[in-house]
């Protein structure tokens, strides 16, 4: 299973980082689970910069941007593989 992290306040960007990362993610046969963390200090502890956040198995993966479906859907599968 793939634990994927939106890291973020519950901004816009946030927001659409997740319907990003359901959309890339609704046809795959990956096993993943989404946990929204808005808690600043939880935040921090990823020693990000910028949100929104994605982290993906405890790896941050992007910062500061909304990645591509493709980009999300290639890292959901390179970390469901890690295991």
């Amino acid at each position: 299973m793939v634990t994927i992290k939106i890291l973020g306040s519950g901004c816009a960007n946030c927001k659409r980082l997740e319907q990003a990362v359901r959309e890339a993610l609704s046809n795959s046969s990956l096993n993943y689970e989404i946990v929204k963390v808005t808690d600043y200090a939880d935040i921090m502890a990823y020693n990000i910069l910028s949100t929104p956040g994605l982290v993906m198995n405890e790896t941050v993966v992007s910062a500061g941007r909304i990645p591509t479906h493709q980009q999300i859907a290639t890292w959901a599968a390179q970390y469901q593989t890690a295991e």
